[in-house]
């Protein structure tokens, strides 16, 4: 992941501690301090609250544009928009699930989840999506409604 560097950056533009934001997202400081160095990844929950929190874009904070954020960006992450992205996305690359699915290294059926809504797509395979195919994944999660690239 590529995160790292932009959520040390902006925790340190704000003279904040890992503490604090561990307390913005309400988990405790060492867990925060695993995601800062990407011993573990952070759930897309966690980036969309730093997001909305820093008026970033989870695209900026993935390092997949120098842009801040977007304009009309919204807050919430709706999983069923999120799943209807991931299946437009699929169809207009011509994608089967199964395919997708095998690119990412999931089992179809979690894949079909994601696209059903039942569950948000976890941050490593969006991630790999939106950098392999040169997609926004605040469009993906539905934050923002026009396609940007």
């Amino acid at each position: 992941m590529i995160y790292k560097k932009r959520l040390i950056e902006l925790r340190e533009s704000k003279d904040l501690k890992q503490y604090d934001i561990a307390n913005i997202l309400n988990i405790y400081k060492g867990l925060y301090n695993q995601y800062e160095t990407e011993y573990e990844i952070i759930p897309i929950k966690h980036l969309n609250t730093l997001s909305n929190y820093f008026h970033v874009s989870i695209d900026y904070l993935f390092n997949l544009t120098d842009k801040l954020n977007y304009k009309n960006s919204k807050e919430e992450i709706n999983s069923v928009i999120v799943g209807q992205r991931l299946k437009e996305f699929r169809k207009n690359n011509k994608l089967t699930q199964e395919k997708l699915a095998n690119k990412l290294n999931i089992a179809r059926s979690a894949l079909a989840n994601y696209e059903r809504g039942r569950n948000i797509i976890a941050t490593p395979f969006l991630y790999t999506i939106c950098k392999e195919y040169h997609v926004s994944a605040d469009y993906l999660l539905g934050k923002i409604d026009e396609l940007v690239k």
